[in-house]
């Protein structure tokens, strides 16, 4: 098969990459690199031709619910556009656990996303993950009281990266499923835990609180609405492992 991977350079769209090359197909990046641009529409059309399936990763940072929704309806629009023109037979859309339960408005922007896919005249697989491993080092660098490092907590059960890039291509490969199984870790973890293990990991021993932080999203997590659902299909790589390797 001849697979095209949205956002095939990012945190998920490499190994998904990998995964697909792995597997013995041919992959296809989509990427500006590669002269597409999801929001021009430009380069699509192109790099479509003889494409049998579509996986969709590409990501936008924002914190706007404005910005991430006309990203991601545009995005994903002009890639399902060009796959319908293209005759592609499946477009697979990397989703996130939660997004319809936690009132945050990047999530805003990806339940829009899921909604331009869900009308798609290609057929479609729509797959949530929950956070990756990669997350509790973004919440490092990120959570911070003037030089203090602080630990948020939350409900969380990350997965890695590679995994989910290995079960969207045999996803893809598949015939589409509408919406698919939740894809999570092999079990629950404390987020504020993890954060501690990555900085301890990083050479830091300062002090890193605990803090309940505010806002619709870490509210929604610490409540364990970012968790899968009971029949997800689970990774085996724990946090604890991946941060060995990492």
């Amino acid at each position: 098969m001849k697979i095209a991977v949205a956002g095939g350079t990012g945190t998920v769209g490499r190994p998904t990459v990998e995964a697909v090359r792995a597997a013995g197909h041919e992959a296809v990046v989509l990427s500006r690199a590669e002269g597409v641009d999801l929001v021009a529409g430009s380069g699509i059309d192109a790099a479509l031709a003889g494409v049998d399936a579509v996986i969709d990763t590409a990501n936008v940072s924002t914190l706007s619910a404005a910005d991430a929704t006309a990203f991601f309806t545009t995005a994903t629009g002009n890639l399902i556009s060009a796959a319908h023109r293209a005759g592609v037979g499946h477009v697979v859309l990397l989703s996130i656990v939660g997004i319809d339960r936690i009132p945050y408005d990047y999530y805003a922007g990806k339940v829009a996303q899921e909604r331009v896919v869900e009308a798609s005249a290609v057929p479609w697989t729509i797959v949530r993950a929950t956070q990756f491993h990669e997350f509790a080092a973004q919440l490092y660098q990120r959570a911070k009281v003037g030089p203090l490092h602080i630990a948020p907590r939350a409900r969380v059960q990350p997965i890695a990266a590679a995994e989910v890039g290995a079960h969207l291509a045999g996803v893809a490969a598949g015939p589409a499923q509408g919406r698919a199984r939740d894809i999570g870790g092999p079990r629950e973890e404390r987020l504020d835990e993890m954060v501690r293990a990555y900085a301890r990991h990083q050479g830091r021993r300062g002090w890193i609180p605990s803090v309940s932080l505010p806002g619709a999203q870490m509210k929604g997590m610490r409540a364990g609405d970012a968790l899968p659902g009971p029949d997800a299909v689970l990774g085996t790589e724990t946090f604890a492992e991946w941060l060995a390797r990492s």
